[in-house]
């Protein structure tokens, strides 16, 4: 089963009324240290290789409040936590962590309303001008955007007016060193009618905006479901990608052995191709949450 970002936000809030939050708060500040004290997670103070720096996005762990969320994350080696509202930005750096990918706004129809709509441009450009100096002074390196739906547009339209939003706000994020990363999502599964939906799509918005600061979000859930040829596709593209999420296919769960992709070897070769942004866990767990995050910081430390 396939569960969305926007889904998965509202059953997690259900969730909170019969007391999960409590549960998981509880797991985050007072298991923790007895499982790291107890010899179960031995390779959990092993040194990091320190290749990759990690962070979880914060819709999949919804049931655990923030601040329990950054501690225990900080505690298993994780650098920042990601798909922030400005709201939450200070607490997490208050935490000691980065905010690796922050939200210029909170729409509805975030995901759906991008760059590759002429008319939706000048709300587009208000909200990340606005969010840009806010980003640079709080010291948020990556805000994300969307390219948003079909809605009977061709791909040549499309991209023709990613390029031309994208190049208006490219220099103010190059200003304020704030790199904006435009999303590559599935349309088969997840979200029917996304344009932004293959690698090769996005690579011709962002030649043709040719900024530092815009960059490709490299949704590798998303991708391996679309296309696949992961590998290859990042020692090609590399310097295109700005922010890489993670995920398991099929169903948007743990990276481990459950899943088709190898992915140790591919953060591998995020590495080898000399990626420096951020790695971050877009999974849905189906065990004890933070087991599953620091499995995947281990599997992804390389």
């Amino acid at each position: 089963m396939s569960v969305s970002r926007r889904d998965f936000v509202q059953a997690a809030a259900a969730l909170a009324a019969t007391g999960v939050v409590a549960r998981d708060a509880r797991a985050a500040t007072d298991n923790e240290p007895a499982r790291r004290d107890s010899g179960e997670d031995a390779r959990d103070r092993a040194p990091f290789a320190g290749r990759t720096r990690q962070s979880a996005s914060r819709w999949c762990y919804q049931s655990i409040p923030l601040p329990a969320l950054c501690d225990a994350g900080k505690a298993m080696g994780l650098a920042g936590i990601d798909l922030l509202q400005q709201s939450d930005w200070d607490l997490v750096r208050d935490k000691g962590l980065v905010v690796t990918m922050g939200y210029a706004a909170d729409r509805r129809d975030f995901l759906r309303n991008g760059f590759t709509n002429r008319a939706s441009h000048a709300m587009l450009l208000k909200e990340l001008e606005m969010a840009l100096p806010v980003a640079r002074a709080k010291g948020v390196p990556n805000l994300i955007a969307m390219f948003g739906n079909r809605d009977g547009r061709s791909d040549a339209d499309a991209i023709a007016a990613a390029i031309e939003g994208l190049r208006k706000i490219a220099p103010l994020a190059e200003e304020a060193g704030v790199t904006i990363c435009v999303e590559l999502l599935n349309s088969r599964i997840d979200h029917k009618d996304y344009h932004g939906d293959r690698t090769d799509f996005g690579v011709e918005v962002m030649n043709g905006v040719n900024s530092p600061r815009v960059k490709l979000l490299y949704d590798i859930y998303h991708m391996q479901i679309m296309e696949g040829d992961v590998i290859r596709t990042i020692q090609r593209q590399a310097r295109h990608i700005g922010h890489v999420h993670t995920g398991g296919v099929p169903g948007r769960h743990e990276i481990d052995d459950t899943q088709e992709l190898n992915w140790r070897a591919v953060v591998r070769a995020l590495a080898d191709s000399g990626y420096a942004g951020y790695v971050a866990h877009e999974f849905i767990p189906t065990r004890d949450p933070l087991t599953s995050l620091r499995e995947a910081v281990r599997i992804c430390d390389v």
